[in-house]
């Protein structure tokens, strides 16, 4: 995948995420923990949950429907239901704008 810009990251907190952009069949969301940017796409690996919908709290994010956790720095999964991981992207701060690609 090439480069994409996807954003203004001047709002996005310590602790914080938001969805930025839809890149293929699901979003990508964008958190800042412990002042690293962290990209995922907005799909539960376990059933097609927005994963932008439930809560992250430090590296895990849960989900909102079954109760999922993922940690959003490697993708893995780290209680049931869910057996797969979800998948990362490398994203990176350029000049206060979020881009996401290699």
């Amino acid at each position: 995948m090439s480069e994409v810009d996807l954003g203004d990251l001047s709002d996005l907190g310590d602790g914080a995420m938001r969805v930025f952009a839809d890149i293929g069949s699901h979003g990508v969301v964008v958190c800042r923990i412990e002042g690293r940017l962290h990209a995922f796409d907005d799909n539960c690996s376990h059933r097609d949950a927005r994963l932008s919908d439930g809560r992250l709290r430090g590296a895990t994010i849960t989900c909102p429907v079954h109760g999922a956790q993922f940690d959003v720095r490697t993708g893995e999964h780290r209680c049931a239901p869910a057996t797969s991981p979800i998948t990362v992207r490398v994203v990176r701060d350029e000049s206060g704008r979020a881009v996401l690609g290699d």
